[in-house]
C-alpha cells in the first residue's frame, strides 16, 4: 500500500513468514536477496500467494512495472524584470536582492500570455524530446496553484496537444511542492498498472497574486512552466527510487495567500451573510525568516529519508534539485547534506520562484545543457505554501 514515506507499508507480518529468509523487505520499498534488489508495490501476483486466504491478502505485492523520466520541456514569458526594474517602483537596489536571495531578473507574464500557453508549449517539447505522440498520452497532470480557471487548468492542455484518446487531465494543487507530488502521482499510477505515458507539469503565475508595493515578497516571484514525461518500464529499469511527503497545516500562517471576500454587497437583502459576497484572494502573504528555518530545517531531512529509503548516500548522488526559491537556502541545504557547489542545479538568478514550476524548468536547462545526463542521479525535493515539503530519488533517461 502507498504511503507517505515509500512504495509501500513495511509492517506485513503475514507477508513476512511467508518469504524465504534470504529475502528482506526494507523501509525504502525494496525487497532484497543476496545482492539483487528490486522495487515492491502492488502489482498483480507474488510467488505463493495463491496460498493465502482472502483475509490474509491485503499486502505489498512486486511490481509488474518501474517508470523513468524520458523527456523535458519548459517555457517562460516574454517580459523579464530585472532588480533594476524593481527599484523604480519600490524601495530596493540590485545589489541587495542579489545578495538576499540570488536573484537578479524574473519572468512575468502580460496580457500577451497565458499560464495554458506557457504549460502546453513546455509539454510539447517534453514529448518531442521522449518521441511521444499527444494520442500516447494516458494521463495529464498538472500542477499549479495560479490555474486559469476555478474547476482546473488541465483539461485545456489536454484539449491545446489535441489528444483525440481524451485521456484524463486534472490539476494537483500543493504550490512550490507540487511539481514533487506530481511526479510521485505518476509514479503511483503508472506502478498501478493502468498507465503508459504520464506527462507532468509545472507551471504557476504567482506574479498575479504578488503585492508589487511590497519589497519583501515581489522581489522573489516569477512565471514559468515546465514538464517532463514519466514513462512505464520493466521494473529491472525503474529509475524512481524512493519518496518522502509531508505537510503541515500549522505553518500555513507563514506563507499563504487565503481568500477574501468583497467588501461590496452586490444584492440587498434581508438575511444576515447572504447571499455570499463574491470571493477574491489576498496578495502573497509571506513571513520570510520562519519560511527559511522552516525550508533549512525540514528539507535536508526529507531528503536523507528518501537516500536512505533508496539505499544512498548524498556521495552517491549527481545532482541535488531543489525547489528555486532561495540561493541561501539551497547552499544551506546542500551543506547539510555535504553536497558540493558544483552538484546543485540551480537558475535562480534568471527567473526567480516559480513555485510548481521551478524543479522541471531547472532540470530541463540541465538537461538541455548537457549537465545532466542519462543515468544520472537527482536528489530534488519541493518545499513551500502548505506547509508542504517532499523529496524524491530519481534517475535521469
Amino acid at each position: 500500500m502507498a504511503n507517505a514515506s515509500g512504495f509501500f507499508a513495511p509492517s506485513v507480518p503475514s507477508l513476512r513468514r511467508r518469504i524465504k529468509p534470504s529475502i528482506r523487505i526494507t523501509a525504502s520499498g525494496f525487497f532484497s536477496s543476496g545482492n539483487i534488489s528490486k522495487r515492491v508495490f502492488c502489482s498483480s501476483s507474488i510467488e505463493g500467494a495463491e496460498k493465502l486466504s482472502n483475509s490474509q491478502c491485503q499486502v505489498p505485492r512486486l511490481i509488474s512495472k518501474g517508470c523513468k523520466l524520458l523527456g523535458s520541456g519548459s517555457a517562460v514569458p516574454t517580459l523579464q524584470v530585472s532588480n533594476d526594474d524593481l527599484a523604480k517602483i519600490v524601495d530596493t537596489n540590485d545589489e541587495w536582492i542579489s545578495v538576499q536571495t540570488g536573484i537578479r531578473n524574473r519572468r512575468v507574464l502580460t496580457g500577451k500570455d497565458s499560464l495554458v500557453s506557457l504549460a502546453v508549449e513546455a509539454a510539447k517539447k517534453a514529448l518531442q524530446m521522449a518521441e511521444v505522440e499527444p494520442d500516447d498520452v494516458d494521463l495529464i497532470l498538472m500542477c499549479t496553484s495560479t490555474p486559469e480557471n476555478l474547476f482546473g487548468s488541465a483539461p485545456q492542455i489536454q484539449k491545446a496537444l489535441g489528444c483525440k484518446t481524451n485521456p484524463l487531465a486534472y490539476d494537483i494543487t500543493a504550490a512550490c511542492s507540487g511539481f514533487v507530488l506530481g511526479l510521485v502521482s505518476a509514479a503511483c499510477h503508472i506502478r498501478g498498472g493502468a498507465f503508459q505515458n504520464v506527462l507532468v507539469i509545472g507551471a504557476d503565475s504567482l506574479s498575479r497574486f504578488v503585492d508589487w508595493t511590497d519589497r519583501g515578497t515581489c522581489i522573489l516571484f516569477g512565471d514559468a512552466a515546465g514538464a517532463v514525461l514519466v514513462q512505464a518500464c520493466d521494473s529491472e529499469d525503474d529509475g524512481f527510487f524512493s519518496f518522502d511527503l509531508h505537510s503541515d497545516g500549522d505553518g500555513q500562517r507563514h506563507l499563504n495567500a487565503n481568500i477574501k471576500a468583497n467588501e461590496v454587497d452586490a444584492l440587498g437583502s434581508t438575511v444576515s451573510g447572504f447571499p455570499p459576497r463574491r470571493p477574491a484572494y489576498s496578495c502573497i502573504q509571506m513571513n520570510g525568516k520562519e519560511v527559511f528555518r522552516f525550508a533549512v530545517r525540514y528539507v535536508p531531512k526529507s531528503i536523507e529519508s528518501a537516500l536512505e529509503k533508496a539505499g544512498l548516500t548524498g556521495s552517491s548522488i549527481d545532482w541535488l534539485l531543489l525547489h528555486q526559491a532561495n540561493q541561501r537556502i539551497l547552499d544551506a541545504v546542500a551543506t547539510r547534506l555535504e553536497v558540493p557547489r558544483e552538484r546543485i542545479i540551480s537558475n535562480l538568478a534568471n527567473y526567480g520562484n516559480t513555485s510548481a514550476a521551478s524543479i522541471p524548468l531547472a532540470l530541463d536547462e540541465a538537461v538541455r545543457s548537457g549537465k545532466v545526463k542519462q543515468g544520472h542521479t537527482i536528489a530534488t525535493a519541493g518545499f513551500g505554501a502548505g506547509l508542504t515539503w517532499g523529496s524524491a530519488i530519481i534517475r535521469w533517461g
